[in-house]
């Protein structure tokens, strides 16, 4: 497990054992979001998360598991589950930002039901690359190609966060669903096992609990 401090929402949010574990849903205020974040920042590991959405109309709503570190050149990586209206399929959207800039996002259609069981979503970070996994299974590889001018994010450590909050109008089913707000606090999403194997930066000495060597 990894330590963790709440971001916003907190009159809903509790954090048990020594700031270890969470309780198990985030669930919407109508005026903001709730989240939680991670103690410690990392650089480069394999962090993983299981969530389960709210069998419920949560149309403009957006459940967001993802890495960043901070400033306006900040790195950031990112997997979002959209919500949607009861039915649709639910899109799962990734993107990777380096020093500040995105516009590097996919989406795919999640091919079953998150809202039915917890499925793990990973995010394996390496000097060589980004993988995303949904249940153990790549989806999208980003790999580094520094040398052919392509900026990859390898040198600000980021903290590892999850919300739940609300999407801009027109994200969510093409634009054809807006953002309800009505439907808070009914709105909820389910997180556990959030664990990391991964390289832990002390911001102090500037050094990472990982060398060379993990990653040859």
């Amino acid at each position: 497990m990894i330590p963790q401090s709440v971001t916003e929402g907190d009159r809903r949010s509790k954090i048990l054992e020594d700031g270890e574990m969470t309780t198990p849903a985030l669930s919407l205020e109508k005026t903001s979001g709730m989240g939680f974040q991670s103690k410690e920042d990392f650089l480069f590991g394999n962090i993983g998360m299981k969530i389960k959405l709210a069998p419920a109309d949560a149309a403009g709503t957006v459940s967001t598991y993802y890495m960043a570190s901070e400033g306006e050149q900040h790195d950031r990586i990112e997997l979002e589950i959209m919500g949607n209206s009861t039915g649709d399929p639910y899109t799962l959207h990734t993107n990777v930002f380096v020093r500040g800039k995105g516009e590097r996002e996919q989406r795919l259609f999640l091919c079953f039901d998150p809202t039915r069981d917890f499925h793990n979503y990973t995010i394996v970070w390496n000097p060589k690359c980004i993988i995303f996994y949904v249940d153990d299974i790549p989806i999208r590889d980003f790999k580094n190609l520094e040398e052919f001018g392509v900026p990859f994010p390898n040198a600000q450590p980021m903290r590892i966060y999850l919300s739940l909050g609300y999407a801009e109008d027109g994200t969510t089913q093409g634009g054809g669903v807006g953002t309800d707000r009505d439907l808070a606090p009914s709105s909820t999403a389910s997180f556990y096992n959030f664990s990391a194997d991964a390289c832990v930066w002390s911001q102090r000495d500037a050094t990472s609990s990982c060398d060379s060597a993990d990653f040859s």
